[in-house]
């Protein structure tokens, strides 16, 4: 009897042995694609480990790219492979590419009336509107919104104080004045001032000006089928930049798109400029790295042209959001939705924004910043280690955030200071991303070519993306059997 009892607690000792790998191996998958390899990927692990704990049926596996535009590329590659992940970080100006791909299924059809998935509350009226305007199509949210940004500006503090200025510029006009000040200083710096040659910014500075992109209202009435990149504003736009370039207060570097960013990252951090217009995504690292090098960093509105018709109108959101990909197994697109629900709640988009600078995309969030209480919400959340690391954060526990980190609120008083128009809501427009592209290279020839005709210059480039949208909505209008 002995020895059957010995043999039966083997038996079961070995299929416990056995079956532990297998239940171990049986977690749901939920992959997810994001455009960052810096600590914002480290911070998107942490979630998902933390995640993990709380849902153990689920795996949340994150993988980083460099930017958006690798990212949108071997997006593109694995559709073509049968090989998508669930969920994919896709740039804003990638909406329209997003729609017509279909790889993906609308956030809102996939949640239905539904106010909780397992648990987690749906709750997308609480994201903040100007987020909601740029992501609601159709009359619903097609992804969700996570990383919302907006162009602000960077000043090295000690170097306009030095030339006698106390407050940032705020017009361009004013840019020209603040850089004559410290351009004469004995130990100036190398340039005044400068700027990623990406896209974004330009349609930024169009929309200061109630510039629409597109026709069809910005490509939100209907599809849009022609862009006005020629236009008067973008003119008056490429001549401020090319006489700043001139008169050596413009620092650019030749790099274009995605590229563009770090250089200005290493001019404004050793101190080559005085300021850089950036964006908003940055505001912690912009902020922390002049601490520590003995510098103060003052972030303020994106300079505007003082002499548009009717002043500054307003800023586009930047950024982009969580596409949910379609014909997931149930199982999986239910954990997808709980992951993308949990790791956008109040306090982690509260946690988000302090180690980053984008936006609080939730006004909840925004209602606990502006409280001391914010620390200990998030802390019993199982905040992520670069929060904990972060330098702000722990110098502003028991105080108001936005009242010791005054930098974090320009952006969002930027946009909330925007006059709501098509073009302060942004174009949305299919083969953006590539239009961007010419956008880009048109800038770098009026900046590089010494006596650049700019309306000549503009009206080719507005050729080239006409043909290339026009190439583009022919192919889907084909594929969706409408010719």
């Amino acid at each position: 009897m002995k020895n059957k009892l010995f043999l039966l607690v083997c038996l079961l000792a070995f299929v416990l042995v056995a079956v532990t790998p297998a239940l171990a191996q049986d977690k749901i998958q939920i992959k997810m694609w994001i455009a960052f390899t810096d600590n914002r990927l480290d911070w998107t692990k942490d979630k998902a480990a933390r995640f993990g704990e709380l849902f153990p049926q689920y795996e949340v596996i994150v993988e980083g790219y460099p930017n958006y535009e690798q990212l949108f590329s071997a997006t593109a590659l694995a559709a073509g492979n049968d090989a998508l992940p669930s969920i994919v970080q896709y740039f804003e100006v990638a909406t329209q590419n997003a729609r017509d791909s279909g790889y993906f299924k609308s956030i809102a059809d996939a949640i239905g009336d539904r106010t909780e998935i397992n648990g987690v509350a749906v709750a997308l009226d609480d994201i903040i509107d100007p987020t909601t305007a740029y992501y609601t199509l159709d009359g619903k949210f097609t992804s969700m919104p996570w990383n919302t940004s907006s162009s602000i500006m960077f000043s090295n503090m000690n170097i306009l104080k030095a030339a006698g200025v106390d407050t940032p510029p705020a017009t361009w006009a004013e840019m020209e004045a603040v850089c004559e000040k410290v351009m004469a200083l004995d130990n100036a710096p190398e340039y005044c001032f400068t700027w990623p040659n990406h896209g974004w910014f330009f349609e930024q500075w169009l929309a200061q000006q109630n510039q629409e992109y597109a026709n069809n209202g910005n490509g939100r009435d209907a599809r849009a089928t022609s862009v006005n990149i020629a236009s008067d504003a973008a003119v008056a736009l490429l001549t401020w930049l090319k006489d700043m370039s001139n008169k050596g207060y413009l620092y650019y570097s030749g790099a274009r798109d995605g590229a563009s960013w770090g250089t200005v990252d290493q001019a404004f951090q050793s101190q080559q400029v005085a300021m850089a217009i950036y964006s908003s995504s940055d505001t912690a690292l912009y902020t922390e790295t002049g601490k520590q090098n003995g510098y103060e960093v003052v972030a303020s509105f994106l300079p505007y042209n003082q002499d548009a018709e009717g002043g500054w109108t307003g800023n586009l959101i930047g950024g982009a959001s969580l596409w949910l990909v379609d014909e997931l197994a149930p199982e999986v697109e239910e954990g997808a939705l709980t992951w993308l629900l949990w790791f956008n709640n109040t306090e982690n988009a509260a946690e988000w924004h302090q180690v980053t600078g984008y936006l609080p995309i939730r006004k909840s969030s925004v209602e606990l910043l502006n409280t001391p209480d914010w620390y200990a919400a998030i802390e019993a959340m199982g905040p992520s280690t670069v929060w904990l690391n972060n330098t702000l954060v722990q110098e502003s526990k028991g105080k108001v955030w936005f009242e010791a980190n005054p930098n974090f609120r320009v952006a969002s008083d930027q946009l909330a200071n925007s006059k709501i128009t098509p073009a302060t809501r942004g174009a949305i427009l299919g083969n953006f991303p590539a239009i961007r592209s010419i956008v880009t290279t048109a800038i770098d020839t009026v900046l590089l070519t010494p006596d650049a005709n700019i309306p000549e210059i503009l009206a080719k480039a507005q050729e080239n993306a006409n043909a290339s949208l026009t190439q583009y909505n022919t192919l889907v209008q084909r594929a969706l059997g409408q010719q």
